[in-house]
């Protein structure tokens, strides 16, 4: 365990593995030469050094001082260990006893263990690595020599003899440090940039994903009021029709009582009659005159009439009405209430629109025509005459409504007669009524949905949201929920479309505004919206 435990600290912090050529900073920690070298040389950039374990700073890159005694103590131990085949590369000299490979000769083409690696030359050409199982990729083929130098030209790694006796001669070349210095520059540029873009890419991920949960707690609140709607709808309806069939059941046993009456009465004259009737056709067959002059009352028997007739029923021998008896009238006042429960309906779907959208000639720019009905605005180049006003829009197609939303939720359409560029949406009062910022949608103060050269955007602020709908219809529907912060704009096609819905929180008045560059613009009103699907 010990053993273990000592092996674990001859590990350099940087590479894991046990240090080779081990070298120490000023802190006193130890890496090993070719590891901390990388780290510093990552460093070199931003000319902040930095020990990789306690983060202590230099002003300077650090000098790397051999630590002899380290060395020593990694002899004695590494030669009383079992040997690690931890890289799974053995030295290529220990062929009785194989040993793991800690460094590997480019110029030998060999692979050493710490006891060769020592003895081995340090000549400038024989280059170390990392062991390596693939030491032939590092030399050219076809001069057999070290790869040093990398061709800018043709992108190869290229040997001594290649740049200056071979094909790229002439060519730009570079030690290939260097170029491997300069190949990672660009590629931390790159990955900088990838990382804001993979950020950016995240951040509209979350909105998305957030949009998405609003859209589905929408949905469900939705969902969830209109299935109470629809569930107190069919609660009053079977109400009203137990109630209106419990009345007509009311009626019908009523009037049904009446008439049995009526009947038993008319059954009892009628059983009287007939045995009237059987008394006279007696009388008539008798061949006795003298019995059937002494029949007393015999002139009442043959004229039943004369006998009160209705009185006898009470007055109610009659006929019944073509359309029964019953009152109808009391039905349909009961059904009237279906009405009512309409009408509590439409207040949960639809809500009532504004009584009238009209332009504010006040605000009206002078390259626009306003129609006698305050409805329509036409692009014109032929100036108007009316006065300079500080609420008048100045150089710039526009207009606003008369009137101002404070609450509630409302809609109306408008319809383009011509094609041209305008804006339709809304806006505060206080908006400033000269310069680029007075132009809608390019402030904090309105809202817009846009149409030019036949492509279709929502901006608000001056941020511009391209539309990716293919919009046929001429018009637009513009909605507004003020207590919700919404405004939103559907196409008038079949079925109505959404196409975008701003959101939020209103702080004035919001009157409809419209910009006009070329073409009209005509306000449509409706008596009610109902709220698209």
């Amino acid at each position: 365990m010990a053993s273990a435990d000592l092996r674990e600290q001859l590990d350099c912090s940087i590479c894991l593995s046990t240090y080779t050529d081990p070298v120490m900073l000023r802190c006193g920690h130890n890496f090993c030469r070719v590891s901390i070298d990388r780290v510093l040389d990552t460093q070199d950039e931003s000319g902040v050094y930095s020990c990789p374990d306690c983060r202590e700073e230099f002003q300077e890159r650090p000098a790397l001082m051999r630590d002899f005694a380290l060395c020593k103590l990694m002899e004695k131990f590494l030669f009383t260990q079992p040997p690690q085949m931890k890289s799974g590369i053995c030295c290529t000299y220990c062929v009785d006893s194989p040993e793991p490979a800690v460094r590997s000769c480019l110029h030998c083409e060999a692979s050493l263990c710490y006891k060769h690696l020592r003895a081995h030359s340090k000549s400038p050409e024989h280059v170390l690595s990392d062991p390596s199982t693939s030491l032939e990729k590092r030399k050219c083929s076809v001069h057999k020599k070290i790869l040093e130098y990398y061709c800018t030209e043709d992108a190869a790694c290229i040997c001594v003899s290649c740049s200056l006796a071979g094909e790229h001669r002439e060519h730009r070349v570079e030690l290939i440090d260097e170029a491997s210095k300069k190949k990672k520059k660009k590629l931390r540029d790159v990955l900088l940039k990838m990382i804001a873009k993979a950020k950016s890419t995240e951040e509209k991920v979350r909105s998305l994903k957030e949009r998405r949960r609003k859209a589905q707690e929408q949905a469900a609140g939705e969902a969830e009021r209109v299935t109470a709607l629809c569930t107190d709808i069919r609660r009053r309806v079977d109400d009203l029709e137990k109630k209106v069939l419990s009345e007509i059941s009311r009626q019908e046993k009523e009037e049904s009582l009446s008439l049995s009456a009526l009947i038993r009465q008319l059954e009892i004259k009628k059983d009287e009659l007939s045995r009237k009737m059987r008394h006279i056709e007696e009388l008539c067959n008798m061949t006795d005159p003298l019995t059937v002059l002494q029949e007393p009352d015999t002139g009442d028997l043959c004229d039943p009439e004369e006998e009160g007739g209705d009185e006898d029923t009470g007055g109610h021998d009659k006929q019944p009405h073509d359309g029964g008896d019953l009152d109808v009238a009391v039905i349909s006042h009961t059904l009237h209430t279906l009405c009512d429960l309409i009408t509590g309906i439409r207040s949960g779907i639809y809500v009532e629109g504004p009584a009238d959208i009209l332009l504010d000639v006040t605000t009206a720019a002078n390259n626009l025509l306003i129609s006698d009905d305050l409805k329509t605005a036409t692009g014109t180049e032929e100036k108007q005459k009316r006065p300079e006003t500080a609420e008048r829009f100045h150089n710039n197609n526009q207009v606003m409504s008369r009137r101002g939303f404070t609450s509630g939720r409302h809609y109306w359409d408008v319809e383009s007669r011509r094609s041209g560029w305008w804006m339709v949406g809304m806006c505060y009062p206080s908006i400033d009524r000269r310069g680029r910022q007075s132009l809608i949608g390019f402030n904090v103060k309105s809202w817009i949905l846009s149409r030019c050269n036949n492509q279709y955007s929502v901006v608000h602020d001056s941020r511009q949201v391209w539309l990716p709908h293919q919009i046929s219809s001429d018009r637009v529907r513009i909605c507004l929920d003020y207590e919700a912060g919404q405004l939103s704009f559907y196409e008038l096609c079949d079925p109505i479309r959404h196409l975008h819905t701003f959101t939020a929180t209103f702080s004035e008045p919001l009157h409809a505004a419209f910009y006009v560059s070329n073409g009209s613009i005509k306000i449509f009103g409706e008596q009610n919206w109902k709220r698209p699907s």
